[in-house]
């Protein structure tokens, strides 16, 4: 069951990220990991710092983890 929720969860969070214009493949964390290396978006730093306060390193570790996706994306953040 434990396996099921989070499988849901991720599968949730690559739907919010393909209806605000990311590659539907990839989860919203990881786009804005992406961003804010490339110095993009100051609101994904702030979404980032609150992820980061219950998960360390969760926004930059994700989009390490995702790094061969993000070419469907059709909007940057």
């Amino acid at each position: 069951m434990k396996r099921y929720l989070w499988n849901a969860l991720v599968a949730f969070d690559q739907f919010i990220n393909a209806l605000t214009g990311g590659d539907p493949d990839m989860t919203l964390s990881g786009r804005m990991g992406k961003a804010v290396a490339e110095g993009r978006c100051k609101a994904c730093r702030g979404i980032c710092w609150v992820l980061d306060r219950f998960d360390p390193g969760h926004c930059a570790r994700v989009s390490q983890a995702e790094s061969d996706e993000g070419a469907d994306e059709v909007a940057k953040l």
